[in-house]
């Protein structure tokens, strides 16, 4: 059963992608709404899980949250390195590295994997439990197609590159699911990785895509998808119970 549900969230991240594909015309309201339907994941989603798998203190704060600043940190300082590199090589400063949107869009989808992993789980401990988790993949998985395809081409990444992201990231979901057939994840270890991935996502979102949707098109469009991309996952998270 978690296979199958797995197949829903395959093509609901196909789905997303060809969205992102398809409104090129309207780049700026593309960006803003990925910006935040990020922000609403990491602030909505992931941290929570994270806070609730890895949740022990470790000096006092969270580990998840030290986790959450160390992704942050972590992916701040790849990007200040690259753009090191490029300078060494007279490569202008505001042309971003490619490597830096595939790194983003490999850490999706191995997001993407621990969703089907979750979902199988889930399935582990009963059907309740499987159809509320599968209800917040499967809707989510959007997004996640949504912003794989768009922070690999903002990146400078050739079409078929972010295509090939996109694909990998559709099918995580039904291998993640299908392995746990053999194995189940550590609950905070899970949490541990949320924690991360989230820090990382936040410092894409808030740096990268948010400023290039407003460069050439500060409209108030551009603001309402942004706010219309937090409140979607809010709806999601809502629905499917948190």
């Amino acid at each position: 059963m978690a296979v199958v549900v797995a197949l829903g969230a395959f093509l609901m991240t196909l789905f997303g992608g060809w969205v992102a594909q398809r409104v090129t015309d309207r780049r700026h309201l593309v960006l803003g709404l990925a910006g935040g339907l990020m922000l609403g994941v990491v602030g909505l989603d992931l941290l929570p899980e994270a806070l609730e798998a890895a949740g022990e203190k470790v000096f006092g704060v969270p580990e998840a949250l030290l986790l959450f600043v160390g992704g942050f940190l972590f992916t701040h300082v790849v990007e200040r390195l690259l753009a090191v590199r490029r300078a060494a090589h007279g490569v202008g400063a505001d042309e971003r590295a490619p490597q830096v949107g595939l790194t983003a869009a490999a850490a999706m989808v191995l997001h993407s994997l621990m969703d089907g992993i979750a979902l199988g789980a889930a399935f582990q401990v009963g059907g309740g439990m499987g159809a509320t988790v599968a209800l917040a993949v499967i809707t989510h998985d959007f997004a996640d197609g949504f912003n794989t395809y768009t922070i690999t081409s903002l990146y400078g990444n050739a079409r078929r590159k972010a295509l090939a992201m996109l694909v990998a990231d559709a099918v995580a979901p039904l291998v993640g699911a299908a392995s746990t057939l053999l194995f189940t994840l550590p609950e905070e270890l899970l949490g541990s990785y949320l924690g991360f991935f989230g820090g990382a996502l936040l410092y894409l979102a808030a740096s990268e895509i948010l400023p290039e949707a407003h460069h050439t098109h500060p409209a108030r469009s551009t603001l309402l998808c942004t706010v219309a991309g937090v409140a979607f996952i809010w709806l999601v998270v809502g629905v499917s119970g948190g």
